[in-house]
């Protein structure tokens, strides 16, 4: 081989790693390292959070990413509930997985996916990481929980399908996840690697339900989970398992759309591998496009080309095999391309500043228990608000949540004037401190995944000693049992606390 023809291969070779990587960043503008990867090739670009102020500065950030190249893919992770990167500053006004499935009507659940793909086609992405398509088996999940539709396998296929549907139909490509299903687990796969040590017909009968429905809805692209499933492969996690992506997923499941990683810089992918190491073995177990983290530098990137490229000339990843995953990447960004040239965004949709729900069918499907129905149909009168706080897990961030976003993203509204008349008691956290309440005033105590925690339970056990005027709330996904539920909202986007506010001023009283 000559030096050019020497010269040509490895441009080939180093511009199909390029596309298959999707780094995050740090900043609102797009940063000159990052221009300069996509002007070379580099195929997708996720935004999170941090990287976005208001709808006009994301637009023209997009602009930026698709000028520096038309064939960038522009991931978002918006979920349309807790985890959202829209609406990051202020809280989500959609209702979320878990109340949609309680609502169980998949053509809402459609209508809900398609509202959020009109969004994103307005600030110009081009894939959303949705929807959850995990079962949440187990209460006591940490990551998943209300982003899920439910616990009943064919139930959360019908929603998941609906809502691939839904969002698709705009032209963004949607992204069921965490395959094979991230729901039975007790561990969060950002901080440590969860296992899920169940027989392959489990799995089948289980998990892998509404992965089916939704690649047979026409989902572009399906995402990864970091967990080990023992008896399919005993070694590797799902992302890095050829077993698991091969076997599983393109042979099994017959998916053969863009399969792509959860991010990257998990513990539950990188925690031995480090982030160049497990990219190349994602790489070599069937993913296509790599999300490598929220706040990537171009070091990084330089690290993980090489770490592709010593796999390439061991033989640990075969030309083939990365030329595929390119492959599937561009014609990804083509096709949403295409189907956004094809599908004007309509003109309502052009001027919503944000979707509207009814408040009362979000309120229809919270559980209440009988004691709270009588706390709220008793005669009315002032109560005190405990807010709990925890430590949100990394999906969620410290996105705004419930009431308290209700209350600030709407300072004007009636309810917010009815919330802030009354007292306020402030806030319980875990930090050993002691929480007064006044003698004379019921007390609504609000929080997420009351059971989880230890200094929750004792709180809410030490008040309900002590008085007989306690109103608990989660927000979360509540216990079996509900013992630190008396109403369970499954959810905590702002919707659902604008929902929660309406429902707890029928007793003409409320209090931050």
């Amino acid at each position: 081989m000559s030096a050019n023809e020497t010269e040509a291969t490895n441009s080939l070779l180093r511009r199909n790693i390029r596309a298959t990587l999707m780094p995050g960043f740090v900043g609102t503008v797009l940063p000159d390292w990052l221009e300069l990867r996509l002007q070379d090739g580099l195929g997708a670009v996720c935004l999170f959070g941090q990287n976005i102020v208001s709808i006009t500065q994301v637009r023209a950030l997009t602009d930026a990413i698709r000028a520096a190249n038309p064939l960038a893919v522009i991931a978002i992770d918006e979920e349309g509930g807790d985890v959202t990167r829209l609406y990051f500053s202020s809280g989500s006004p959609y209702p979320g997985n878990a109340i949609l499935g309680r609502i169980d009507d998949v053509n809402y659940t459609e209508e809900v996916g398609r509202l959020v793909g009109w969004e994103l086609r307005k600030v110009g992405c081009t894939l959303t990481f949705a929807p959850d398509t995990d079962i949440n088996s187990n209460p006591d999940n940490p990551v998943i929980g209300v982003r899920s539709f439910g616990t009943d396998p064919a139930g959360v296929g019908l929603h998941s399908a609906a809502w691939v549907r839904g969002v698709q139909s705009t032209g963004v490509a949607a992204c069921p996840k965490h395959f094979p299903g991230h729901g039975d687990t007790a561990r969060d796969s950002h901080l440590a690697m969860p296992v899920v040590d169940v027989p392959l017909a489990t799995l089948r009968e289980r998990e892998l339900v509404p992965f089916r429905a939704a690649i047979a809805a026409g989902a572009k692209t399906i995402m990864t989970s970091h967990i080990l499933l023992p008896r399919i492969d005993p070694e590797n996690p799902a992302t890095l398992s050829a077993a698991v992506l091969g076997g599983l997923l393109r042979t099994e499941l017959g998916f053969e759309g863009v399969i792509v990683s959860d991010a990257l810089d998990m513990k539950g992918a990188s925690g031995i591998l480090g982030i160049p190491g497990a990219a190349a073995s994602a790489l070599a177990a069937g993913c296509d496009l790599l999300c490598i983290g929220t706040e990537n530098t171009a070091e990084q990137l330089d690290q993980i080309e090489a770490a592709v490229i010593v796999a390439i000339r061991a033989g640990t990843i075969g030309h083939g095999r990365l030329a595929d995953a390119a492959g599937r990447v561009h014609r990804l960004a083509a096709g949403t391309i295409d189907e956004s040239q094809n599908t004007p965004v309509p003109a309502a949709a052009l001027a919503m500043s944000e979707p509207s729900f009814d408040t009362g069918r979000i309120s229809a499907s919270f559980a209440l228990n009988d004691y709270a129905k009588q706390w709220l149909a008793s005669a009315p009168e002032p109560f005190s608000v405990v807010r709990l706080d925890t430590v949100t897990n990394i999906a969620v961030g410290g996105a705004p949540w419930g009431p308290f976003a209700e209350v600030h993203a709407n300072p004007d509204s009636d309810l917010a004037a009815l919330w802030r008349a009354r007292l306020v008691v402030g806030r319980a956290a875990d930090d050993g401190s002691e929480l007064a309440l006044p003698a004379a005033s019921p007390v609504v105590v609000i929080g997420k995944d009351n059971h989880r925690y230890p200094f929750i339970r004792d709180l809410v056990d030490a008040l309900r000693i002590g008085r007989r005027d306690v109103l608990v709330v989660d927000m979360g996904w509540p216990s079996d049992d509900l013992w630190y539920a008396d109403i369970a909202t499954y959810g905590a986007s702002r919707l659902a606390g604008r929902a929660l506010l309406e429902l707890l001023a029928c007793r003409r009283a409320a209090s931050v």
